[in-house]
């Protein structure tokens, strides 16, 4: 034994453990990896909860609080960015990451959640002691305390440039867009304030779950029977589940004849099927069928006409995707792994082409948001000359009165009019379709002849889309 006295011990409080709460400590970890991996929260969350429930004692209201903290968190980031930086000694960038996640969780719950004061910022300092250590757990309450002094429209108020001095700053912490994103979706709307305060505040609504009831294996009658389905807004084959809806508890979407599709998506796929051809109607093709949503329903409305379609997608694990929900199509098809900018097929081999092309997400930002802080302008850049070539590819394709549906997840006047209206100069034997007819009983579709749909409009993702017929 030593001789040594033993050290008195320091006065103050006895040594605690921290408290673990699994729902933030899988919110935070959520965050870490949209943060690292540049992963998808819509990717990354559900294996985390399936994990959670298989371990026990992580309930149906545990999930839906630990999805509202990590989607609520993602979508105001912008906003809360604006109001830590205003309580905070050092420029935002210089706070660690993991630091930052913690204190927006803090901020969502305190300024976006009716979760009581001292609980947010108790629960939020418990989590930073469990993540971060004692130290910065510190520092997590000198802030979280600072925010807590103010609602989330005081802070506003306080961050944000009045909208006479700066109307585009003004909305983009308000609403937590990009500035860059905020002009382009205005210059895409055309104009007004009442308008892009709308959109913008439609892409921070949680969306709605939407299902197909894909045509010749699954009726919506069928879908409405589940307890939380109610009818679709537009397209003949959609049902919405109300909130907390589970779409992996319906058996026709776990058996494959039915999915979970926008109606947005789903009104592309019914234009296309039912735009005006001349002459023979035998075979479809989808040239960037990648997930698979509108292959699946292309191909059950080309098998009742006794059509084929073919579902062509680049990427190979993403043409697995595509065979997987076309598998049990009542009628026949084909799913190949191609590049549509240089196509295995012959020219003029379809009468009806759809080429929905990868572009910018800017449409479907309710169901992506993390999306909005990683695109950049210049990203543009690259998805235009594909754009370009891959509605060249898809003239070429179709025969001469045949029909070519151009979609894209993106209102960017870039990505959507101008790659029309660029490719048609290099088509002199093609022509515009009046869109707006083939999508009966859907108001507000604009001037055409092409079509723009709208989250805060028709409750869609901001899906456009151009018919186009080649006439020589």
């Amino acid at each position: 034994m030593s001789d040594q006295p033993s050290r008195p011990r320091k006065p103050g409080k006895p040594y605690r453990r921290p408290q673990k709460d699994p729902v933030r400590i899988l919110a935070f970890e959520a965050l870490r990896a949209v943060d690292e991996r540049d992963a998808y929260a819509n990717l990354v969350l559900p294996p985390l909860l399936r994990k959670a429930r298989e371990k026990g004692g992580f309930d149906g209201r545990d999930a839906a609080l630990a999805t509202e903290l990590v989607y609520g968190t993602l979508r105001r980031q912008g906003t809360y960015d604006a109001v830590i930086s205003a309580c905070v000694d050092r420029p935002l960038r210089e706070v660690d990451p993991p630091v930052l996640d913690v204190l927006s969780l803090g901020v969502h719950q305190l300024l976006g959640t009716r979760i009581p004061t001292h609980a947010a910022v108790s629960a939020s300092v418990e989590l930073a002691r469990v993540v971060l250590g004692d130290g910065r757990a510190k520092f997590v309450n000198a802030v979280l305390r600072k925010v807590a002094q103010d609602d989330l429209d005081g802070w506003v108020e306080k961050v944000a440039p009045p909208y006479d001095d700066d109307p585009e700053d003004h909305l983009a912490v308000v609403h937590s867009h990009p500035r860059w994103v905020v002009s382009a979706l205005w210059d895409s709307l055309g104009g007004g304030r009442a308008g892009i305060e709308r959109l913008l505040a439609a892409d921070n609504e949680r969306p709605e779950v939407t299902l197909v009831a894909r045509p010749g294996r699954a009726t919506t009658e069928e879908l409405l029977r589940e307890e939380a389905a109610v009818p679709g807004r537009w397209s003949p084959y959609a049902v919405r589940l109300a909130e907390g809806g589970e779409p992996g508890a319906v058996d026709a979407v776990r058996e494959g004849r039915a999915g979970v599709q926008d109606e947005g998506s789903q009104l592309v796929a019914l234009a296309l099927a039912n735009a005006p051809l001349e002459g023979r109607d035998e075979k479809w093709l989808d040239g960037c069928a990648g997930p698979g949503g509108k292959a699946a329903m292309l191909a059950a409305l080309a098998a009742e006409r006794g059509a084929v379609l073919l579902a062509s997608e680049k990427q190979p694990h993403r043409a697995g995707l595509v065979a997987k929900a076309l598998d049990g199509n009542p009628g026949p098809y084909q799913v190949i792994a191609a590049d549509g900018t240089r196509p295995p097929w012959q020219p003029g081999s379809f009468d009806r082409v759809l080429m929905d092309v990868p572009c910018t997400g800017l449409g479907a930002l309710r169901r992506r948001p993390e999306a909005r802080w990683r695109r950049r302008p210049e990203d543009l850049d690259g998805f235009g000359p594909l754009q370009r070539e891959l509605l060249s590819t898809a003239l070429d394709s179709v025969r001469v009165g045949g029909v070519v549906g151009y979609a894209t997840c993106s209102p960017h006047l870039a990505e959507s009019r101008a790659v029309v209206q660029d490719v048609l100069k290099q088509w002199p034997a093609a022509e515009l379709v009046d869109a707006r007819a083939l999508l009966p009983g859907v108001p507000e579709l604009g001037k055409g002849p092409d079509v723009q749909l709208w989250p805060h409009v028709h409750g869609t993702d901001a899906m456009y889309l151009a018919i186009i017929r080649r006439t020589g």
